[in-house]
């Protein structure tokens, strides 16, 4: 692991620019649940369990049109959870870092709880591939809009886990609206903003061709390996040199880094 350690230290000291990727295990160090498994998201949500339902059938557009209390109590429930949650330390410190990088950072994160924005990474360096819990859009895409969720706020009963009425609503067409967020099995998500948001970061990666580039990922699972994925595939194309953080999944193929540590720790220690 000292080998480890020193390789990303050297990487990290000669970077020009760094891209930064996270799964969810970004956000465990702050005390978001891990919903690793039927099991992880039971003992995160024991009421699931008891109602019969997994986190693939819950994150389902599915539940909005069946049971629209339901739909809104799973993500009412995690909306107060992400805005009440302080991102650890370990945001500030890779936020410090990547500040230093004379050619720049970008974010590319599978996490809908908008942290990053919040520990202070500019809006416009952070791709959110899988939409943001803080973003609404009509569940009948009556008009293709996405808005921001400002203040509507949704009450959930803690034993039933269903939204309270008012359910939040379109402005258009007064109906259901729900989060701007891609869900299993979901095709009505509206894709815009992040293709924005992509269409930005791509432009600023094709200007790093030819410069000393590291890709650091923090806790990107392989169950659902979008994350992953772009690391791997941007090391390729951006000849960089890849960084994994995962405690329980930290293969990667040669000549990369894996670092079996969970995120806010191996930030100390590779930045120290």
């Amino acid at each position: 692991m000292d080998a480890q350690f020193e390789k990303a230290r050297a990487w990290l000291r000669d970077a020009e620019a760094v891209v930064i990727t996270a799964g969810a295990g970004m956000g465990v160090d702050s005390g978001l649940p891990d919903f690793r498994g039927n099991q992880g998201f039971w003992n995160a949500y024991p009421a699931y369990e008891k109602l019969g339902f997994n986190f693939i059938e819950m994150a389902s557009p599915e539940r909005f049109s069946d049971a629209p209390e339901l739909g809104w109590g799973f993500y009412g429930h995690r909306l107060h959870l992400y805005q009440t949650t302080t991102p650890h330390d370990g945001f500030t410190q890779l936020l410090e870092y990547a500040q230093t990088r004379p050619q720049g950072y970008g974010v590319f994160t599978s996490n809908v709880d908008g942290h990053f924005q919040t520990a202070g990474f500019a809006k416009d360096r952070v791709v959110e591939c899988h939409g943001s819990i803080h973003h609404l859009q009509c569940f009948d895409s009556c008009t293709g809009a996405i808005w921001e969720i400002g203040e509507t706020s949704v009450q959930v009963c803690p034993e039933s886990m269903r939204a309270q009425a008012p359910l939040p609503s379109c402005p258009e067409c007064g109906g259901l609206a729900r989060p701007n967020i891609l869900m299993f099995g979901d095709w009505g998500w509206l894709g815009q903003r992040t293709l924005a948001q992509d269409a930005r970061l791509e432009r600023w990666m094709k200007g790093l061709l030819g410069r000393r580039v590291v890709i650091l990922e923090f806790g990107a699972g392989i169950d659902i390996p979008t994350v992953r994925r772009f690391s791997e595939q941007t090391a390729k194309s951006l000849n960089a040199s890849l960084i994994r953080v995962n405690p329980r999944e930290p293969v990667v193929p040669p000549p990369h880094v894996g670092i079996a540590l969970g995120a806010r720790d191996a930030i100390r220690e590779i930045l120290s």
